[in-house]
């Protein structure tokens, strides 16, 4: 038996540090390393697996899928596992099995999977073997208004009530006991929008050809709480609508596309190469970034939009918002200081948009701190109202531009990289709407504090 198929009875196994690189690995994947141009210890040098390990690094959740390795004039099928941790991610590399390198004719099959998934999908989903979700795209997060914490490793059904087809049937299950690609299944999303949506999906094999899961995409479908005979104006949500799905679906392709180039996951590139694809992923992420903010922008100028009041605890929804930024932090070398885990302050808003909110405050606090800064959270309550501070070291705003901010397409600082100028129009929009407000205290050369007020419950 040779040591490839000895590989076959148990995972081979390793472990990369916050740095992406090997630092301990058993003999068949230290070699494959080796094979792709790595150097001991140094970064993983298979773009697949390392692609991978970024990713679950980045989602914070164990990710497993099925990847083809070249392996000189081979393929090697393999089954990786990359489950993360603080300092860096444990590897686990199942199937190794050796084919002939695949002709180009077999490319399609892929490209037709991806077709039929993304083909008009308003976002993506991937589930185990037992229907529970393992990722999930940022647009589904916001369309369901609830936190990721809140739907990773919980069961589909949690997010959807599903519909069956006209013969009774629910095409999920039925795909998931044959293990076979299914669409047209109808599900509702729960919650208080009730948006329908049609789910479709295809099945993912492990290393050792078992059923793993699905990877899916959601397609919205209409409201049905809105009757037919509806006299709204019809163009004022549906332009929102169609600006977001004209434009997500390609601008998503792009970014993927570019990220793939980026982790030169069909072949070594040159640096400048390279070098393109990050500026052409970074520069497809600002413009899904502008979607986002001018849908947004759509709905609250509405004179019908009211946010969907409850009680909520604004020292919890700041401890999330810092956790969505932590990578972002670190990557900046900023720190993120935010209130204790035992800390409350019971408030009156909407969940999701005061979380929207946060996540844009800390965001921006975090994109103009220096490297090595502190950006601080905190909550006050002040007789019937509880408030929020973001906290900055940045360079500050002079008096005169405390109001400017505020309008539509202004920033901070023109000259800089940065938003789309609408994040803090809209968060003010949002805060005042519910009741609340954002101020802005600072001065050049003293950082910034921006507030966030809402009612007290």
């Amino acid at each position: 038996m040779s040591a490839l198929e000895q590989s076959n009875a148990a995972p081979v196994r390793g472990r990369v540090d916050r740095d992406g690189r090997l630092i301990e690995a058993e003999p068949m994947l230290e070699a494959l390393h080796l094979r792709a141009g790595g150097v001991p210890g140094g970064p993983i040098a298979v773009p697949q697996i390392a692609a991978l390990v970024r990713l679950s690094r980045r989602l914070g959740i164990v990710v497993s899928r099925a990847v083809v390795a070249a392996d000189g004039d081979d393929d090697l099928d393999l089954w990786v596992r990359a489950d993360p941790g603080d300092e860096g991610a444990s590897l686990s590399v199942s199937g190794w099995r050796r084919q002939p390198a695949r002709p180009p004719a077999d490319a399609p099959q892929h490209e037709r999977d991806a077709d039929f998934l993304r083909a008009g999908a308003d976002w993506m989903w991937e589930t185990d073997a037992r229907l529970n979700f393992t990722a999930l795209s940022s647009a589904a997060i916001v369309a369901s208004g609830r936190p990721t914490a809140d739907l990773i490793g919980r069961q589909l059904t949690r997010l959807f009530r599903l519909e069956e087809d006209r013969d009774g049937n629910l095409p999920i299950l039925t795909a998931l006991a044959d293990h076979r690609r299914f669409d047209r299944q109808v599900a509702i999303l729960r919650g208080p929008t009730r948006a329908r949506y049609r789910l479709a999906g295809i099945p993912m094999i492990d290393g050792a050809g078992r059923f793993a899961g699905f990877r899916g995409s959601a397609t919205g479908i209409g409201d049905p709480d809105i009757p037919a005979n509806d006299t709204r104006d019809p163009d004022a949500p549906a332009f929102g609508e169609r600006l977001d799905t004209a434009l997500r679906v390609p601008l998503d392709h792009i970014v993927s596309a570019a990220e793939a180039m980026r982790a030169q996951a069909e072949g070594p590139l040159g640096d400048d190469y390279v070098g393109y694809a990050g500026d052409i992923a970074s520069a497809g992420r600002h413009l899904l970034a502008l979607v986002d903010d001018l849908v947004d922008l759509q709905a609250i100028e509405r004179t019908d939009f009211r946010p969907s009041l409850e009680a909520l605890d604004l020292a919890d929804i700041a401890r999330r918002a810092a956790g969505l930024l932590a990578v972002r932090g670190a990557d900046r070398g900023v720190k993120i200081d935010t209130p204790g885990e035992d800390e409350q302050a019971p408030a009156i808003g909407e969940f999701r948009r005061t979380l929207q909110i946060l996540t844009n405050l800390v965001a921006n606090a975090v994109r103009y701190s220096p490297e090595g800064a502190m950006v601080w959270i905190r909550t006050e309550r002040e007789g019937d109202i509880v408030a929020v501070v973001v906290a900055d070291q940045g360079k500050g705003i002079a008096p005169d531009d405390h109001e400017r901010i505020f309008h539509k397409f202004e920033r901070v600082d023109p000259a800089e990289p940065g938003g789309t100028g609408l994040g803090l129009y809209i968060a003010r929009r949002l805060a005042r709407a519910m009741g609340g407000d954002i101020i802005v205290d600072s001065a050049p050369g003293q950082g910034a504090r921006f507030t966030l007020t809402l009612p007290a419950a």
